[in-house]
């Protein structure tokens, strides 16, 4: 049943229907949509729409709607929902009866779908921001390896002056740099919530949007409702941002395709990202790296896409609007699944160095060594070039390079050049004679590979950091204590426990965003218990959980304690961090009696595991604050 429907007398043409509906491709927002209606629903019981005990069983409802969909998100295309939010509503209602029905007050459609679109936008921003640390990562590895392999640089595709492989890794990874600058401050203008703005003149309840806006994560509530619903200027950004990193990809890949050539022969890719010929079986194609360069075009085609819908639209919102998605879906896709590919080219590349400093050392390439040398003389630059012009002419003709001509030649194009003039026109002297920042002089190279390394370790590359939590933390830990106590993975908190023990918790931060919790609960005799271990739905299998039980242990080893125990019904992953198996009967009473607020205390099904901190060594973590 359409969510529209009561306006009308006859239903919907088939035709139309299909032509209309979106959850075909919108039901990738699904758990955005679940996660903004549980955050809709707080805001409601705050207006006295609904009660507590409605809330609660709406949000346990939604939250086990959002662990359903996760495990299995295709199955939403079996429903003939028109979209997302219809889809949510129906299972909702299938689940809660009529109370499902209430959730939409004071809500519309409109600044439902432009919040879930900047929640994905969010989340999706911060995988591409990991993606694009990895690629640099690469990248950065490949350089440190080939820091003295001499390549030749090129301008109009002709030899011009001898560089490093590293030199050449290095230039790319400052295009990934501005990529990762570009995609953070588009991330940063977007952090702003279009929920509360209704359809376009804002919703008829006193919620406070504010509160409403930090709940989901966002710096602030959007400041006008007529915009709020109707700004798709972050799909643009987006968009954009991507359109200019493929293009630095499809660079990446074009050189990597000339120098696999069989005229260069500078590298040789690895077979896993290669393929053959049907014919030609001597055939070793770079079809990662073409098909890099042929997928930058459907990225722009998004872009321009994007742009030429919005262009003459009028206030405010208008279903125009809802061809934002498949384009921007497969477009940043693609992004991520070729800077993917691009790291991958990395893997197992060999670099044919006899070849690369052979290459180097043709096409008179030092010609400019030579002109500086003769500046270095006395003699004006213009003035200079113009007798090298010749001397190159004279080398070619006879067929040697310029450091093959006898000084007897040499003197023949300038008195002033004497026999000192061969070791500036080596290789190695080529080199370091670009010794100025930014130069391809090894000192510099190795200088500017540090420096990138330094820059992608304060990013924490996994984008996993843990900390101390801060009572600006509650909403988030209250958020993620609720909802897997809801799902009976652990014990409620009220809120009010949550403020008196907030110096016992521990949070984890992936790219800003708290997106795991734990806590450390001291008893009396000295033993500690892991408490609250929980990570934010769609942010699981990153190293958060890890992360914070190394976190709480260090810190149980600091306080001096011996025994940290878990009560758990996923044992493997605590014994994957040295716990072992205990009897509950060990543990002391005043545990037990938390069980009481158990809703299976009365069918257990919790394992029980310690560690002692006495009988080993805890390991310092990594990209632990």
């Amino acid at each position: 049943m359409a969510l529209w429907g009561g306006r009308f007398s006859q239903a919907a043409d088939t035709r139309f229907k299909q032509f209309n509906d979106s959850l075909r491709f919108d039901y990738r927002l699904a758990e955005q949509d679940i996660v903004g209606s549980v955050a809709w629903s707080k805001a409601l019981r705050q207006v006295g729409v609904l009660t507590e005990v409605e809330q609660q069983k709406l949000e346990l409802a939604l939250n086990e709607l959002k662990l359903a969909v996760m495990e299995d998100p295709q199955q939403i295309l079996q429903s003939d929902a028109e979209d997302i939010h219809s889809w949510v509503e129906q299972q909702l209602i299938h689940r809660v009866g009529d109370l499902g029905k209430k959730l939409h007050t004071g809500r519309s459609r409109n600044d439902q779908v432009a919040t879930d679109l900047k929640l994905w936008c969010r989340q999706q921003g911060h995988q591409l921001l990991m993606m694009l640390d990895h690629l640099q990562s690469q990248l950065t590895m490949v350089a440190r390896e080939h820091q003295t392999t001499v390549l030749p640089g090129y301008t109009h595709l002709q030899r011009a002056q001898p560089v490093t492989f590293a030199h050449w890794c290095l230039a790319y990874v400052e295009m990934f740099e501005r990529d990762h600058s570009r995609l953070s401050d588009a991330l940063h203008r977007l952090d702003t919530c279009p929920l509360g703005s209704g359809a376009l003149a804002g919703t008829a309840y006193p919620i406070d949007r504010e509160a409403l806006a930090h709940s989901l994560g966002f710096h602030r509530a959007t400041r006008n409702s007529l915009d709020s619903v109707s700004d798709r200027d972050h799909v643009m950004e987006l968009l954009s941002t991507a359109s200019i990193s493929m293009l630095h990809l499809s660079r990446l890949a074009e050189d990597m395709i000339f120098y696999n050539s069989g005229e260069s022969n500078f590298i040789e890719l690895a077979d896993t990202v290669t393929s053959g010929s049907s014919l030609m079986p001597q055939k070793k194609n770079p079809d990662a790296l073409e098909l890099i360069r042929g997928k930058c075009g459907r990225v722009y085609g998004s872009l321009a896409g994007m742009m030429m819908t919005v262009k003459a639209l009028p206030l405010a919102y208008n279903k125009d609007m809802q061809e934002d998605k498949e384009g921007l879906f497969d477009a940043l896709d693609t992004w991520h699944e070729c800077m993917e590919m691009a790291a991958l080219c990395f893997d197992g590349i060999k670099v044919n160095k006899d070849r690369t400093l052979e290459a180097a050392m043709q096409g008179y390439s030092n010609a400019t060594e030579l002109a500086d040398y003769l500046v270095a003389k006395g003699i004006p630059f213009r003035e200079a070039h113009h007798i090298v012009g010749v001397a190159v002419v004279a080398a070619i003709e006879k067929g040697c390079a310029l450091e093959e001509l006898s000084l007897a030649e040499m003197q023949a194009f300038s008195p002033v050049i004497d026999a000192d003039v061969y070791p500036i026109l080596t290789i190695e002297s080529c080199l370091e004679k670009r010794c100025a920042l930014g130069g391809v002089a090894p000192n510099q190279v190795d200088h500017a590979i540090a420096q990138v390394e330094k820059r992608l370790s304060k990013r924490h590359a996994p984008g996993v950091k843990v900390r101390g939590a801060r009572l600006t933390d509650l909403d988030a830990i209250e958020g993620m204590v609720a909802y897997w106590a809801g799902l009976g993975e652990n014990l409620p908190r009220p809120r009010n426990e949550l403020v008196r023990d907030i110096g016992s918790f521990a949070v984890a931060e992936t790219q800003g965003i708290v997106t795991g919790c734990a806590s450390l609960y001291v008893y009396d005799s000295g033993l500690a218990e892991i408490r609250s271990l929980g990570i934010e739905a769609g942010w699981q299998h990153q190293g958060q959980g890890k992360a914070l039980v190394q976190h709480l242990l260090e810190k149980a080893g600091q306080m001096a304690i011996k025994r940290v125990f878990v009560l758990t019904r996923v044992p493997e992953f605590f014994m994957k961090q040295d716990f072992i198996p205990t009897s509950k009967s060990l543990l002391p009473e005043k545990v037990m009696k938390d069980c009481d607020m158990c809703p299976r205390q009365h069918a257990c099904d919790e394992v029980a595991l310690e560690v002692r901190l006495d009988q080993q060594h805890v390991i310092p973590s990594v990209n632990v604050a």
